[in-house]
């Protein structure tokens, strides 16, 4: 059996505002330390090793010019941290990844896709047929033709996955619709259990708190493009998780502290 383990590679910072965009409206009361300002958020991506291929999870976020100009104000990508940068600080190059999963196509998601020159590109069908044509809402986030800029994924064939799906032994994906229209997330299997990329599933791991008074058993996030959806795939992915340390998030803070402590996850007992 191969001996899988998670790389978290951060590829940049977007800025959010918490208040309106992590937190439902509902439940900020319950949060009065999230901010009403703009905060700078992580954008993770996740390296696969020890598998049949090298396989990445999302390939992360784009270009500070782009990202600045045509999605959140003020976000950036450092020198060094765009994904052929950091596979190669790794000992990589991008034609060394074998498969690449997405777990949806916004654009701090997939970017940098046509150096991924010997990979197989997987996305689940809906998610696919809608980012082809979405409405006009999300044409940002799609980086629609209509801006007058070329899509990340324009030309470049997909493998289009429904339901739940093996990709290779050890790593599956399954659907967790709600943040947009085909969200997935990716389950993987090594030493020390079973680990989920939930995407944006999950912005941050408050999303995952339940707040009593209100009889919410989780913290639903303000950003959605179904509600019910992503009630549902929180629920999901918290029942399928072996426990909330198994949950890798996109965008946490949380997660640029752990990896300076835990850079490589899944080593089981002897190999920490």
């Amino acid at each position: 059996m191969n001996k899988l383990t998670i790389r978290p590679i951060n590829t940049g910072f977007v800025t959010m505002i918490p208040r309106q965009y992590l937190y439902h409206h509902s439940t900020t009361a319950f949060y009065p330390e999230a901010s009403d300002k703009e905060e700078e958020y992580p954008v993770f991506v996740y390296l696969v090793e020890g598998g049949d291929k090298l396989l990445l999870v999302d390939t992360g976020m784009a270009y500070t010019e782009r990202a600045d100009r045509y999605h959140h104000h003020g976000s950036y990508q450092p020198e060094g941290m765009a994904i052929a940068e950091q596979l190669a600080k790794l000992g990589y190059q991008p034609e060394d990844i074998g498969i690449v999963v997405f777990t949806h196509l916004h654009w701090d998601h997939c970017f940098y896709m046509e150096k991924f020159t010997n990979a197989e590109f997987y996305v689940n069908r809906r998610e696919y047929e809608f980012a082809m044509d979405p409405i006009p809402l999300y044409y940002k986030s799609y980086e629609a033709p209509q801006l007058g800029i070329t899509r990340p994924f324009e030309g470049i064939p997909m493998k289009l996955v429904e339901g739940e799906t093996e990709i290779m032994p050890g790593v599956r994906v399954f659907e967790t619709p709600g943040h947009s229209v085909g969200h997935q997330s990716v389950e993987i299997d090594t030493e020390d259990g079973k680990y989920i990329c939930c995407g944006d599933a999950i912005f941050i791991m408050d999303n995952t708190k339940p707040i009593e008074k209100l009889h919410y058993d989780i913290t639903p996030p303000n950003r959605f493009s179904d509600i019910v959806a992503v009630w549902k795939s929180i629920r999901l992915i918290k029942e399928r998780s072996e426990s909330l340390e198994h949950i890798l998030t996109c965008h946490d803070r949380e997660m640029l502290d752990r990896i300076e402590k835990t850079p490589v996850l899944g080593l089981g007992a002897e190999g920490r």
